[in-house]
């Protein structure tokens, strides 16, 4: 799997960025320097990121607010801050209101590093669903957006070939004769805390099923047609817990199970 990751650095730091910029670079990855959050702002409008790097504390606009304004228009995309404050209000509400990570400077560039690698490890979305054109809509949706996607339309096949690799499982709720409920026990045999989206267009007559399979720990349950902000922010509520899990810090799910 390709690991090249587009970061977009935000600090009015300009020897902060290029540094930045240099080491990134060299493991590979594809750098963009804003020296404001105004500028950041004006550059996640016009290019594609796969994750938002940023100062917490700058003129004009704060990594909080930055990070705000960026999730207001883009759900999925992951802002991780940076600061050299420990303990701060501003950190605090960013932690509350849903950056990825924080990093704290002076900067541990094997930390940064290992947090990037991760970051590109974690992106690959397998959607089991037995409609190929429902498949290939989301597959092309979810790929713009820098993630990477397999499509598995029968449902019999191996689980350790449906999980291979996969961040998130979309799953739906009726599979060639198959019910998601099923197919999600056997997941759960050998991948207890590997997270599975339930999918159905079927919401009155799949819900006791639902319930069952949120009762075995599915994340949650999205009803077609998708809405995609809410498929969005729900992968990058998945992603968040990963991260932040990473990084030691804490989380708490503001998505609803249903």
């Amino acid at each position: 799997m390709n690991q090249t990751l587009r970061i977009l650095i935000v600090d009015d730091d300009r020897r902060m960025t290029r540094t930045l910029t240099d080491i990134l670079t060299l493991s590979g990855h594809e750098v963009v320097e804003a020296w404001s959050g105004p500028d950041a702002l004006e550059k996640s409008r016009t290019m594609n990121f796969d994750c938002v790097l940023t100062d917490i504390k700058m003129p004009d606009m704060d990594g909080v607010e930055l990070q705000r304004q960026i999730r207001a228009a883009q759900p999925g995309l992951p802002v991780v801050l940076m600061t050299a404050y420990a303990a701060d209000d501003l950190l605090r509400r960013g932690l509350d209101e849903g950056v990825a990570g924080v990093l704290d400077k002076p900067l541990n560039i094997n930390q940064l590093l290992n947090f990037f690698t991760s970051l590109a490890k974690n992106r690959l979305v397998v959607i089991v669903d037995d409609d190929p054109l429902f498949c290939q809509t989301l597959d092309d949706v979810l790929k713009i957006r820098g993630f990477k996607v397999t499509q598995i339309t029968d449902a019999h096949i191996d689980v350790d070939q449906m999980t291979l690799g996969a961040q998130v499982i979309l799953l739906d709720m009726k599979l060639n004769g198959l019910n998601g409920v099923d197919v999600l026990k056997d997941i759960r045999k050998d991948y207890p805390t590997l997270p599975v989206i339930l999918v159905t267009g079927h919401r009155e007559e799949m819900s006791a099923l639902i319930q069952g399979a949120l009762d075995i720990d599915a994340f949650t349950c999205l009803y077609k047609p998708l809405e995609i902000p809410q498929l969005l922010q729900t992968l990058a509520e998945i992603q968040k817990k990963h991260l932040r899990e990473l990084l030691n810090l804490p989380y708490a799910s503001k998505t609803p199970k249903k």
